[in-house]
């Protein structure tokens, strides 16, 4: 078999999005200000358990993320984040006290009692 005989597989994303997790992210770009080209998800070490998520506009493509295109534009995963998050499911929550994104991550081993960190 030569190099050419090979088929490119594509690699599955890293993290996968909801309906509702990229109605946000359509939302989010919609309202965004000028100069974002998307919106990134990392994860800073902070808490009480070493590890949070965090959500903001970029402005610029870093050469190591992980790049998602949503029906409402680009959704960005930090590189140095990738690792941590694999197979994780994102989603966007809504109730009568709060929002926000919510995660699904195989790879956390715990987290803190209020649920803002985590630890792999």
């Amino acid at each position: 078999m030569t190099m050419t005989d090979t088929k490119t597989r594509t690699r599955p994303a890293a993290v996968i999005l909801t309906p509702n997790a990229e109605a946000r992210v359509a939302a989010l770009m919609a309202s965004a200000p000028e100069g974002a080209v998307g919106v990134k998800l990392s994860t800073p070490r902070r808490g009480c358990s070493g590890l949070a998520y965090s959500v903001d506009y970029v402005t610029e493509e870093e050469k190591f993320d992980e790049k998602i295109e949503t029906p409402g534009g680009i959704f960005y995963i930090d590189g140095a984040s990738v690792l941590y998050l694999i197979g994780s499911v994102m989603d966007w929550v809504e109730d009568d006290f709060a929002a926000g994104f919510v995660f699904q991550n195989p790879n956390a081993k715990g987290s803190c009692g209020c649920g803002e960190s985590f630890t792999v």
